[in-house]
Parts: structure tokens; C-alpha cells; sequence
């Protein structure tokens, strides 16, 4: 909050803001963040993310996690934040939702360590509440997020036809290749709660199988701070992060957002340092190799 309240409301008058999520896991924290941001921006854009959704603290007010969603939706009408896309200035704008699936990692896991479940190490399993026939262990959430997408494709085919440059965004992860190697993290089975294979293919069929220079898809959840091309489209992440991530640049950090990404008719030059995707440019992606990282390793006894 101290990072928002921070930001001039006179330099970014005429700017547009993408927010990929996690903004405030109560309500009223959510509507009161929001509002500061739209009075600091022209235009306020917002895709939820997983903490928005908890309600651990607000669950008296809500009967499951999508009823919170629908409340967060119609406060953002409310305030004149945008979930739905638009065109600014000839620049197509398109928020996409999402949700994760454990299926959507697909590399080698690390054995011979005792690696907390999922239930333990992701609060989403516990601070989240789905109606019966939606479950974190299988595909029904990211069935049920992308399929929220439908309802917005006319206006997304009418942007395709009179806009070349549009920006996607989301809170959730496209591709594996956009989250460091198992061996690289802290938590190595990080990529079961990540992403999913239906929000990629969500990305393409707006920007184009193959992708082009003017095809952008901004995305948020895993706090890494990347900038890398993948087969025709530049993803992008550039995370606030938490506190103690802040001190360290290659995490995300308050001094050096919000991020221009586009301006005067032209996406901005690759983000730089940008410590994971400056690492993978240089350095071939090897998901065979479970040998654990030496600063992961020191966490783990071998079983």
C-alpha cells in the first residue's frame, strides 16, 4: 500500500496501468488500492489473481471464491477500472483469465528429497472455496477462468482487424519456459501451481500462431522478473513482489515500476537487468537436470 500511495497522481495522468493481480486479499483493501490507482492513471486495467480470490478473512461475506470474483468485478466497474478489452490510441488492450493446473508442468521432478505437498506449501488450497464440481487437482478451474474468456471474443476479433499492436495480459503463466528449472527454486515442484496450457493457447489465437514484432503478453504470479521472446511473442513480467524480494533487483522491486512498455507508438526496449530471462539468453533450459541449485540444496536432506 505504502508503494501505491507513493505513486504522483499528476506524472501518469494521461498513462495506462495493466494490473496482472494479486492486488489485496480482503475486499476492502482491494476497492481502496484500486481507487488510489485510478486516480493516479487514465486508464486502470485488472485480471484477478489468486490472492484476490482467498477467503480466509472475507469468508463470512462469501459463499465460494467465485462469488468474491463477481464482487471484485463489479467494484471495478464501479471505480472505472477495466476487465473487459479495449482499444487506447490504436494499442489493443486485452486481459485474459486464467486459473492453474498441475498438468501444466511437464518436466522432470526432483526425487530423492522430501518436497512439501502442494496442500502445505500453496495457501490457495485452503484460502480459496470452489463449488463442488471445480478442484485445484485436475483441469476444471483452468477449464472454468478460460472459459470466462468467450464472452469478450467479438470485441477481441474486432481488435484483431483494426489493431497490429496489442498487449495481453494475465496473471497466470503461458509457458513452463517462463518459470526457472526445478533444480533453480526453492520450492522445485513450483510449476504444478503455476499455469496452463489453455492460456497459451488463449494468447495465440489473439496474437497469431507464429507471433510477430508487435505481440505482447504481460503476466504476473511467480515474482520473477523476465523479458524473453518465445516463438514470435515477448512475455513479459515485472513484479512489485514482496518486501524482502524488493532488496534484490532480480525479484522486482518498487523503484523501477511501473514498467513503460509502450509509448509514443513503439513497445519499449527489452527490461535489463532482467535476471532469469537475461540467465535462459545465455543459457541453455535443461529440465533432465534434477541436481538441486547449491543455494536450494542447503534446504534439503536427501531421503
Amino acid at each position: 500500500m505504502e508503494w501505491v500511495k507513493s505513486i504522483s497522481t499528476a506524472r501518469h495522468k494521461k498513462d495506462v496501468l495493466l494490473v496482472a493481480g494479486d492486488v489485496a486479499e480482503t475486499y476492502d483493501n482491494f476497492v481502496l488500492t484500486m481507487r488510489l490507482l485510478k486516480d493516479g492513471f487514465e486508464h486502470v486495467f485488472f485480471i484477478p489473481g489468486n490472492h484476490d480470490l482467498w477467503c480466509r478473512r472475507d469468508g463470512e461475506d462469501y459463499e465460494d471464491s467465485l462469488e468474491k470474483l463477481n464482487r471484485l468485478l463489479d467494484a471495478c466497474r464501479e471505480l472505472g477500472v477495466e476487465t473487459n478489452p479495449m482499444v487506447i490510441d490504436g494499442l489493443g488492450i486485452i486481459p485474459i483469465f486464467s486459473w492453474y493446473h498441475e498438468s501444466f508442468d511437464r518436466e522432470k521432478d526432483v526425487a530423492g528429497i522430501r518436497i512439501p505437498s502442494l496442500e502445505m506449501a500453496c495457501k490457495d488450497f485452503h484460502a480459496c472455496r470452489w463449488p463442488v464440481e471445480l478442484s485445484n487437482r485436475d483441469t476444471s478451474l483452468a477449464l472454468y477462468f478460460d472459459a470466462i474468456n468467450e464472452k469478450n471474443m467479438n470485441v477481441i476479433k474486432e481488435i484483431q482487424r483494426a489493431c497490429t499492436q496489442i498487449i495481453t495480459f494475465s496473471h497466470f503463466v503461458p509457458r513452463q519456459e517462463l518459470c526457472p528449472e526445478k533444480r533453480m527454486l526453492f520450492y522445485p515442484n513450483l510449476p504444478k501451481i503455476i499455469g496452463s496450457d489453455c492460456l497459451e493457447v488463449r494468447i495465440r489465437s489473439i496474437h497469431r500462431s507464429q507471433g510477430s514484432a508487435s505481440a505482447c503478453h504481460v503476466f504476473g504470479h511467480t515474482h520473477f522478473c523476465w523479458d524473453a521472446v518465445l516463438d514470435g511473442i515477448r512475455y513479459v513480467q515485472v513484479p512489485l513482489a514482496y518486501p524482502r524480494e524488493r532488496k534484490r533487483r532480480m525479484n522486482g522491486g518498487e523503484n523501477w515500476l511501473p514498467f513503460c512498455i509502450f509509448s509514443d507508438g513503439k513497445f519499449a526496449d527489452k527490461l535489463s537487468p532482467c535476471y532469469w530471462s537475461d540467465y535462459y539468453s545465455a543459457n541453455p533450459r535443461t529440465p533432465h537436470n534434477t541436481e538441486l541449485a547449491p543455494w536450494v540444496a542447503r534446504f534439503y536432506k536427501q531421503t
